[in-house]
């Protein structure tokens, strides 16, 4: 598939090409508005529910979503005091199912790749209070929209969000928000980038050490549905059709899950923090990680190239490019018709200048 955003150096002289990114049902129970009057029986039931469906989840199938499957007895649990009580957070204690899940999930991924890390401590986010059960209410709601749409099953997975502890604890206490939209420099359009519960090390990239020494990731739930392949340099913000629901940069091997803006707090639902130790770089893992097919040559999305080009080039030839661009989005123009157009305008000296700026800064 083809798409505007990406300048194809295979186009321009001497330099590298740039790879040309191409474009078991769910059974969900009614939500009930006696769910806040759940008993403490109810909630101990409820908590051995939802490690069921995290260990069957984890082991690659779907997990179910109860009333309050994620609402547990507090007293079985030490509070979290790292951070704010108030943040209704729950500290697992080793040796329970659902710890050991996570555990093992965790470290296979950096062991695999040759990461020496080591779990500090795992914490369950609880939906106990008001404002906590209408945002468990809510995804619930949204979960069973998108199990209707697609014939019985919302595709709801695990996935990890790397941020620093104060992104984390925003998170669990308000929803996603423009902070953790700016993280991800738009590369897939606009929304949160989630990625696999099997690639914690991607997401732990994003995760800076705390004064403590520590690194945080957010084990979430969320309602993938319907997804479609999201190229690099893409300017989405909202599913492409009713048929979508969410983007993935690979549909058959995917590293990121693309929740849109319109749908990071309706279609997610954080539910466990992993604290961690790990060495201070861990991009370098990632680079190694990388299988040698995958595309390695420059990109650069289209909005960033225009706003350079801006400082170079007169106002009117940049109006011009902008003009172009919207005539190849709107299928006017082919692709290499806008590449040619840009070459005239710009330059190859000056689009190979920027490029391989772009290039240096992203590899820094």
């Amino acid at each position: 598939m083809e798409h505007s955003n990406v300048v194809d150096q295979s186009l321009l002289p001497s330099t590298d090409e740039i790879s040309n990114t191409s474009d078991s049902p769910h059974g969900f129970a009614e939500t009930s508005s006696s769910y806040t009057s759940a008993s403490s029986e109810k909630l101990k039931s409820d908590d051995m529910d939802v490690e069921d469906s995290l260990s069957e989840n984890l082991s690659g199938e779907e997990p179910s979503v109860s009333d309050s499957e994620s609402a547990v007895s507090s007293c079985s649990y030490e509070q979290f005091h790292l951070f704010d009580e108030g943040l209704g957070l729950v500290k697992l204690v080793e040796g329970e199912k659902v710890y050991d899940i996570i555990k093992r999930k965790f470290m296979m991924s950096f062991e695999r790749l040759g990461v020496q890390a080591s779990v500090v401590s795992i914490h369950k986010h609880v939906y106990l209070g008001v404002k906590e059960q209408a945002r468990l209410n809510s995804f619930q709601i949204y979960a069973k929209a998108v199990e209707n749409k697609c014939g019985g099953n919302a595709n709801i997975k695990y996935s990890w969000f790397g941020g620093s502890k104060d992104d984390i604890t925003k998170i669990v206490s308000y929803g996603f928000g423009l902070h953790e939209m700016s993280q991800n420099n738009g590369l897939y359009g606009s929304g949160v980038y989630l990625t696999p519960d099997s690639s914690p090390l991607e997401s732990a990239c994003n995760s800076p050490v705390d004064k403590d020494g520590l690194r945080h990731l957010l084990l979430t739930r969320v309602i993938m549905g319907k997804s479609e392949v999201v190229p690099i340099g893409s300017e989405q913000c909202q599913p492409s059709s009713e048929e979508f629901d969410s983007g993935m940069d690979n549909l058959q091997i995917p590293t990121k899950y693309i929740v849109w803006s319109t749908h990071m707090n309706t279609h997610t639902l954080p539910e466990y923090i992993v604290s961690f130790r790990a060495p201070p770089s861990l991009a370098g893992f990632v680079r190694t990680k990388r299988q040698p097919c995958e595309p390695t040559s420059p990109w650069m999305p289209f909005p960033v190239l225009i706003s350079e080009l801006s400082k170079f080039l007169p106002p009117q030839s940049v109006s011009l490019i902008r003009k172009h661009h919207e005539a190849h989005k709107e299928r006017k123009i082919s692709r290499n018709e806008l590449i040619q157009r840009l070459r005239h305008l710009a330059g190859d000296r000056l689009l190979i200048a920027i490029i391989k700026s772009f290039r240096t800064k992203m590899a820094l």
